[in-house]
C-alpha cells in the first residue's frame, strides 16, 4: 500500500463518519474505494465494517459528552438488530455484489419520496415514545433492519431516522445519537461474522477507521450546537448525492 492509499483511505473515512453521523450513506463512498484499491466486493463489505463501528462509537462518544442520549432504548434495539445482523452478513458472504445496488436504489427511493412528502414534519416536537407497544414495534422494526445493516450497511443510517423520528418521536439530534449507538452494536456483531470467514483487511480497514472516528467526533458534536436544522439538510443532501451515484455511476 503507497502512502496515497493510505492518506486517500484517511481522508475518505473521515468525510464518511461527518456523513454518516449526520445522516447516513457514507458506505457508499468508503466501499467503492476499498474495492478501488483492490479489495474483492464481499471482503470489501467486511473490511468496511470497521469503519462503521469507529466511526459509531466516536459519533456516540460525542453524543455523549454533549448530555444527549436516551440510554436504554438503544440496547434494546441493538440487540434485536444485531440478531438480524447475523443473517444479513450471512447472505452478503454468498450474494452477488449487483444484489445489493439494486436493493439499495429500492430503498433510496422510498426514503427519498418520504422525506419529500413529510419534509415539514420530519422534527418532531412532541412526546417522545419509547415505552410499551412503542419498544416492541421498535425491537421488532430493528430486527428487520438489522438484516440490511448485516447485508451491506449503506443508506441505513436514514432509514434508522426516519423509523425513530416517525414512531418514537425523537427530535432529530436524539435520534441521531440513538442510531450511532444502535449501528454500533449490530455493525460489531457483523464484523465479527465477517472476520470468522475471513473477509476482512484489517489493515486498509483500520486507516479509514481512523478517519471516521474523528470525522463523526466533530460531526456529532457540531451538529448538537446546530440542533435539527442542519442534520435536515444533511439528510437531503446525502439521498441527493446518493441517487446521482445509484442511477448513473453503479
Amino acid at each position: 500500500m503507497s502512502l496515497f492509499e493510505g492518506i486517500l483511505l484517511v481522508v475518505v473515512g473521515f468525510f464518511a463518519g461527518i456523513i454518516n453521523t449526520l445522516a447516513g450513506g457514507g458506505s457508499l463512498f468508503t466501499l467503492p474505494v476499498l474495492i478501488f484499491l483492490g479489495l474483492p466486493p464481499a471482503i470489501a463489505n467486511g473490511t468496511n465494517r470497521i469503519a462503521i463501528v469507529v466511526q459509531s462509537l466516536g459519533g456516540a462518544l460525542g453524543y455523549r459528552s454533549k448530555g444527549v442520549h436516551t440510554f436504554p432504548f438503544p440496547i434494546y434495539l441493538g440487540i434485536s438488530a444485531s440478531i438480524g445482523a447475523v443473517i444479513g452478513a450471512q447472505i452478503a458472504l454468498k450474494v452477488d455484489g449487483a444484489l445489493f445496488n439494486r436493493i439499495l436504489a429500492v430503498i433510496m427511493l422510498i426514503v427519498g419520496f418520504l422525506i419529500l412528502i413529510r419534509r415539514k414534519s420530519l422534527a418532531l416536537n412532541l412526546p417522545e415514545r419509547l415505552k410499551g407497544k412503542y419498544l416492541i414495534y421498535s425491537i421488532l422494526g430493528f430486527f428487520v433492519i438489522g438484516i440490511y445493516g448485516g447485508f451491506i450497511n449503506a443508506g441505513i443510517g436514514i432509514v434508522i431516522m426516519l423509523f425513530l423520528n416517525r414512531l418514537n418521536r425523537l427530535s432529530l439530534v436524539k435520534t441521531n445519537a440513538t442510531k450511532v449507538l444502535v449501528v454500533m452494536i449490530y455493525s460489531a456483531v457483523a464484523l465479527a461474522l465477517f472476520a470468522y470467514n475471513d473477509a476482512v483487511n484489517w489493515k486498509l480497514g483500520s486507516l479509514m477507521a481512523l478517519g471516521t472516528l474523528f470525522g463523526a467526533w466533530w460531526a456529532s458534536r457540531w451538529s448538537v450546537k446546530k440542533g435539527d436544522r442542519v442534520i435536515r439538510i444533511a439528510m437531503l443532501v446525502t439521498i441527493f448525492i446518493m441517487a446521482i451515484k445509484l442511477w448513473f455511476f453503479e
